[in-house]
């Protein structure tokens, strides 16, 4: 791991678009030339699509990793910030409003002004979304929001660390972090289906209950369903499907089983037009990217041994299935989201006319923040290629109690609400792999500790040896 360095937020070169005190002409944000904009479309947006924005495909996951696609689209962003200075930079697009943003206080001003004047309910995700759950707050009027917002952050604790109800959904945790290690050893191998097999389990027993324990064909018509979502404008709604999933999750959620969080939605008052069908639809959903970054984060840990020493540190002798903040274990999953976002497009829409330091943005105009860009911005973050969980230590003097902006859950009023139960129900299920077992990354990719990690990493090829802990060595 290298040193923490505060980063800074100073941008490489001046927006070459203001206005000179000579030139009486008003500022105009700085626009990419034609072949600029041909690039960023191959570079981000088609790999971001073709990897499918829903649902990931996995054949594209391995071409990504096999090009190191997120890295280069990193440095495609640092030539154009070079060139064009902070923008936000206008591409150029038929039938379309859209820039690209290049500097860390644009990207604070547009998440802190979610949902007015820059709504999250843009055009694209409203398309894409619509397949699975178009009345989701994710997609809502700013009105709409204000109702259905509050049950979120109810229902899932949000601002706590450790759910205050979280017995429940832990133990179902481990209890599936364990049919998983003794799924390893049978088979000798920990590989993707089995992790998310069992991970979609738990996630089913903790959101819906036992009784949803085995449920795979609800699941499975979700992902049908997001699959569709893929196609966001181009493919008609699958409105049978859409109706049958629904109804499922609404006879799961009828039940508010104990120990679920479909029992505390029960118990939540909620405003009229809130559809909390709807609304579990997307906790269903987001567990999936949790999955993602929690094979990615075991990848981190049985590839650089001090930090794993480290980590059975922090979870030996603990008894899991009792709620607990895990913070080294948090922090490792914090910085799997950051060297490889699960959410890499960030997406905004400005509802008005706005006003920046280059210029006018008018209204309808489409806002990208490339979360990779950021994350992996090595001119201004030291630590961009390499694995340091002490970004995340506000103590220590993190990057997260800076100004530069990671943002793996986004941020400000839309950020997600689930971030802490994700955080609080993947740590525990990590640290039980861990507790008393080594952890092998077997085959390829290597991740080396002194050495800078892929700009891509495919979570869907990753396989481990886990190996019962020798306590004499």
């Amino acid at each position: 791991m290298t040193d923490t360095a505060h980063p800074t937020a100073t941008p490489t070169t001046t927006a070459t678009s203001t206005a000179t005190s000579g030139d009486r002409r008003p500022p105009v944000l700085p626009r990419a030339t034609p072949v600029e904009t041909l690039q960023v479309l191959g570079g981000l947006v088609v790999p971001l699509l073709a990897r499918g924005v829903i649902v990931r495909r996995p054949a594209a996951e391995a071409l990504a990793e096999r090009f190191d696609a997120d890295a280069r689209a990193v440095r495609l962003l640092q030539r154009l910030r070079h060139r064009h200075g902070e923008g936000p930079l206008r591409l150029r697009l038929p039938g379309r409003r859209m820039v690209v943003l290049l500097a860390p206080q644009h990207v604070h001003r547009v998440l802190d002004g979610t949902p007015v004047p820059f709504t999250a309910a843009t055009k694209e995700k409203r398309a894409a979304l619509g397949h699975l759950e178009p009345h989701n707050v994710l997609i809502s009027s700013a009105e709409e929001r204000a109702r259905r917002r509050p049950f979120h952050d109810a229902v899932l604790d949000s601002a706590s660390p450790v759910h205050h109800a979280a017995g429940p959904l832990v133990r179902a945790v481990v209890d599936e972090a364990d049919g998983l290690l003794a799924d390893a050893a049978a088979r000798g191998e920990l590989d993707w289906d089995a992790y998310v097999a069992h991970w979609y389990r738990a996630v089913r027993r903790l959101v819906l209950g036992e009784g949803a324990a085995d449920d795979t064909d609800l699941t499975d018509d979700l992902r049908r369903l997001r699959a569709a979502g893929n196609w966001a404008f181009l493919r008609p709604r699958r409105r049978a499907l859409q109706r049958r999933f629904w109804s499922r999750l609404g006879e799961h959620l009828e039940r508010a089983e104990p120990g679920s969080l479909a029992a505390h939605a029960a118990r939540v008052p909620v405003e009229p037009g809130t559809d909390v069908v709807q609304q579990v639809v997307q906790w269903l959903f987001a567990f999936d990217a949790a999955a993602w970054s929690g094979i990615r984060a075991l990848a981190l840990v049985a590839t650089h041994p001090a930090h794993a020493a480290r980590v059975q540190g922090e979870v030996a002798g603990r008894d899991l299935a009792v709620p607990q903040d895990l913070p080294l274990l948090r922090a490792t999953l914090l910085e799997s989201l950051r060297l490889w976002p699960t959410t890499p497009a960030v997406l905004r829409e400005s509802v008005e006319r706005t006003r920046w330091e280059g210029g006018p943005m008018p209204e309808a105009t489409s806002i990208l923040t490339y979360a990779p860009f950021f994350h992996r911005d090595a001119e201004h973050l030291p630590q961009a290629d390499a694995f340091d969980p002490r970004l995340w230590d506000e103590r220590a003097g993190g990057a997260v109690a800076g100004e530069w902006p990671l943002v793996p859950f986004s941020a400000g009023p839309a950020a997600c609400p689930g971030r802490n139960l994700v955080l609080e129900t993947t740590s525990t299920f990590l640290g039980r792999l861990v507790q008393g077992h080594d952890v092998e990354l077997l085959g390829r990719p290597r991740l080396a500790p002194d050495g800078p990690l892929p700009g891509s990493l495919d979570p869907f090829t990753l396989r481990f040896a886990v190996r019962p802990r020798d306590v004499s060595r």
